[in-house]
């Protein structure tokens, strides 16, 4: 295969003029920068497609394993940039712009975000299909091609309000249709089973169809053969249409089936606070997997024949709960279509499939309603009966009498379908995300499933897309790091190693700093630009960024602000070091409580620039709409990354990573990948505070008194007087509330019982920062140099080592 690097500028010109004739008969100097923008793209597009093509070949000719990854969600940002970085073209297409009188940022600026992803689940996802590409893996992805992704985040008078996502337009040029890749999905009906000479036979009737229409996205990864693809589908409905109906003039019926069957692939994580939303979100799961599957077996029985041989050739992996009805959709597809024992077909779905599992949260654990899958997935219903009478039967042989034990790990019981239950039954291998998560899930929520298995369960610590991150966010940072150790690095994460040699050079760590105030000095520019926001770059940038949710703990954050605005309030002219808290996050639309806390902070930040003496020391922003390429201009300009989930709930975090390999220095507690971190950086680089995940768990089998903690301490009692009085005109009470007489228990994240060591350990951090910054240079340094273990790249090869035994191909 030819490399992508021999492309001359003069052939990505004539690329950009043939598109630019071709697709919008216009010739360079009447197109307009939309187009140009397009134009680009469609070359790219091309060069992956044609490289795609190349390494199939290669796949196909070696009979190469490939693994299936499926997730709701992949929060890929702009491909634009990504794409040109890992391709190597970066010079060819910036010389090749000037003759358009643009540049490659001009072009960057015209791509939306695209919109398929919420948080650290979509990112992860997104990383781990570059690293697939990079690592010369056979890879697909697949998701939904959602026509407004999660939501746009406005904030009016402090409440998010969500608006629409529109990222098609911009974004839809990167999506090549693949109408021969079409399939159909049923939903609702009757199945009736009969048991014939050659075995039973189901009939199935009365279901409505669902066209899902293939769209796929190129990935690529860097200096490599290899092309993952994502997939996703768009749902359509195939009835046909109404001619007469629509004579009659009854065009609001003709269209309803068509929307019912559209409304599929809408919207991201619908809100399903009601019935109709948990029916939506239960069908978009369903319709995810049933056509990720049919794809998956029509490719395999066109390319290797015999569907015996799918876990030799086909590795498919479930990403979190939502895709979990993968497992009875094949053993359907199996047994219904190509004729399979169940005995057979069980075994085929259990040495391919494997499990991630992401959370120990109840929430996100997910179970349905028995009722809502028998009327909306009769079949898929039936099959898992039968998963759940043979796996019970099969333990209560093992376990008599153990009906709990038994009850803990049936995948229905009481009503409930549980997910996770399944996904761990129907899988070869279950990991958890971090080396404490997966200890935990051992210890707790899949306990039962472990003593049986032990084998089955292991662990991948999560990794972050290192070159988007680093080589492509902070080039200041990268060409520090070249002249010190080269750019080994790129390809190979852990040669980061080598910076810790220069530890003590002043001439790097005054280097360093001055790296990361031009950072907070464009991230400055950049909210001042897009938000109209004053931010002091001389001031430490303390950064939250993440999804908003009471397990994060954006609330011990805001209590930590309470607490400095008070000191300032009784001495306005105390000397502090001047500070500047960052928040980035979005609530999930039902999410009531995270939109309080949202409203807390931006109400908070208005209260404070009423002290403009204050104002000067102390400055709380609340970022609008966080989304990939805001989080590229914030995360190298971070000082202080903030990752203080209350300890046993977050289960690994990624943006930890991403902070940590940009220079920014941790407060944590101990939990997730914070753990490993403080393990690979050492102590005396991190700032770990708060309760360890054991003694949460001590203090609450001894009873958690929440108001014990505001009675010992003067300072809760000022900080929860300061929200009851309010700011901005408003009292806050609703989150007093919470935290001192809340129902089923008070403060349910121990804020305040991790507050005191909090505080202290944010003010020996700040302390730092304004009395010896070489020495924060030189912790700063020493986290960059640590941070090589947390690429996706590793995570990725122990997944194909250890779980989808997946080979590399080479041309």
């Amino acid at each position: 295969m030819s490399s992508t690097k021999s492309i001359t500028e003069k052939e990505v010109q004539t690329l950009i003029q043939g598109k630019l004739s071709r697709y919008f008969g216009v010739s360079p100097k009447e197109a307009s920068i939309d187009q140009i923008y397009k134009a680009v793209v469609m070359s790219v597009r091309d060069i992956l497609l044609e490289k795609r093509q190349q390494f199939h070949k290669v796949m196909k000719s070696k009979k190469g394993k490939r693994v299936y990854y499926l997730c709701m969600e992949f929060l890929l940002g702009r491909s634009l940039k990504n794409n040109i970085y890992n391709l190597g073209l970066g010079d060819a297409y910036s010389k090749a712009l000037k003759y358009f009188n643009l540049t490659l940022e001009d072009l960057y600026e015209q791509e939306p975000d695209a919109g398929l992803g919420n948080g650290g689940l979509g990112r992860l996802a997104a990383c781990f299909m570059d690293a697939l590409a990079t690592g010369n893996y056979p890879a697909m992805g697949y998701s939904i091609r959602y026509d407004y992704g999660l939501f746009k985040q406005k904030i009016v008078d402090g409440w998010q309000t969500e608006l629409p996502d529109i990222w098609l337009p911009g974004g839809e040029v990167w999506l090549t249709q693949r109408s021969d890749k079409s399939c159909t999905v049923k939903f609702d009906g009757w199945v009736k089973e009969d048991w014939t000479e050659t075995g039973l036979k189901v009939t199935y009737g009365g279901y409505k169809e669902v066209e899902a229409v293939a769209y796929d996205m190129m990935i690529s990864g860097k200096d490599c053969e290899a092309v993952s693809v994502l997939r996703l589908w768009r749902a359509r409905n195939i009835s046909h249409f109404d001619m007469k109906l629509f004579s009659q003039g009854d065009y609001l019926r003709c269209m309803q089936e068509e929307n019912e069957a559209e409304v599929i692939s809408k919207v991201l994580y619908p809100a399903d606070d009601h019935y109709e939303g948990k029916s939506l979100r239960l069908k978009q799961q369903y319709f995810l997997v049933s056509a990720s599957l049919q794809n998956i077996i029509n490719d395999h029985k066109h390319r290797y024949g015999p569907l015996s041989l799918l876990p030799q050739q086909a590795a498919i992996h479930i990403n979190d709960t939502h895709p979990a009805l993968a497992i009875p959709e094949l053993m359907r597809l199996l047994m219904d279509e190509n004729g399979f024992t169940w005995d057979d077909a069980w075994n085929i779905v259990t040495s391919t499939f494997a499990y991630t599992n992401h959370t120990v949260m109840a929430e996100a654990l997910e179970t349905w309603q028995e009722d809502l899958i028998a009327r909306r997935l009769p079949r898929i219903h039936m099959i898992l009966k039968e998963i759940n009478r043979r796996f019970c039967n099969d333990l209560w042989a093992r376990f008599p009498g153990q009906h709990q034990f038994i009850d803990s790990m049936a995948v229905i019981s009481n009503g409930q379908v549980r997910m996770a239950n399944l996904s761990v039954i129907g899988s070869h291998k279950v990991n958890g995300v971090s080396a404490l998560h997966s200890e935990i899930i051992k210890k707790s929520i899949f306990n039962g499933f472990y003593q049986i298995w032990p084998e089955k369960f292991t662990n991948v610590t999560n990794g972050i897309a290192h070159r988007r991150w680093l080589c492509q966010s902070n080039p200041e940072l990268c060409e520090l790091l070249n002249d010190c150790i080269g750019d080994g690095y790129v390809k190979d994460a852990q040669q980061l190693s080598q910076f810790k040699k220069f530890e003590d050079d002043q001439s790097v760590l005054k280097r360093l700093a001055e790296i990361k105030h031009t950072k907070k000095k464009q991230f400055a520019d950049y909210a001042y630009k897009k938000e109209g926001v004053v931010i002091d770059p001389d001031s430490v940038f303390d950064v939250q960024a993440k999804r908003m949710h009471e397990y994060k703990r954006q609330l011990l954050n805001a209590m930590n602000i309470i607490s400095l605005y008070a000191e300032l309030l009784d001495d306005p002219n105390k000397n502090i070091q001047p500070q500047t808290f960052i928040f980035g996050a979005k609530a999930a639309s039902g999410y009531l409580r995270a939109k309080q806390f949202i409203k807390l902070i931006c109400f908070l930040a208005e209260d404070i620039k009423k002290h403009p003496k204050i104002h000067e020391k102390l400055n709380v922003v609340y970022m609008e709409n966080y989304n990939v390429t805001m989080a590229e201009t914030m995360i190298p300009a971070t000082d202080v990354s903030e990752q203080i989930s209350l300890a046993g709930k977050e289960a690994s975090g990624t943006s930890n990573m991403k902070f940590m390999m940009n220079g920014a220095i941790t407060i944590g507690t101990l939990d997730g990948a914070n753990v490993e971190m403080s393990e690979v950086v050492g102590q005396d680089n991190i700032f770990i505070f708060g309760l360890r995940a054991e003694e949460v768990e001590e203090m609450w089998s001894k009873g958690y008194n929440a108001s014990l903690q505001y009675n010992q301490n003067p300072l809760i009692r000022r900080v929860i007087e300061m929200m009851l009085r309010g700011f901005n005109g408003e009292s806050f009470s609703e989150i007093t509330n919470y935290l001192l007489t809340g129902a089923p228990v008070a403060d349910p994240y121990m804020c305040m019982a991790d507050f005191e060591s909090y505080h202290t350990t944010q003010k020996k951090i700040k302390d730092l920062y304004a009395e010896d910054k070489m020495r924060w240079s030189k912790i700063s340094l020493n986290n960059i140099a640590a941070s090589g273990i947390f690429s996706a790249d590793r995570s990725i090869k122990e997944y194909a080592d250890n779980i989808w035994h997946l080979k590399a191909l080479k041309v």
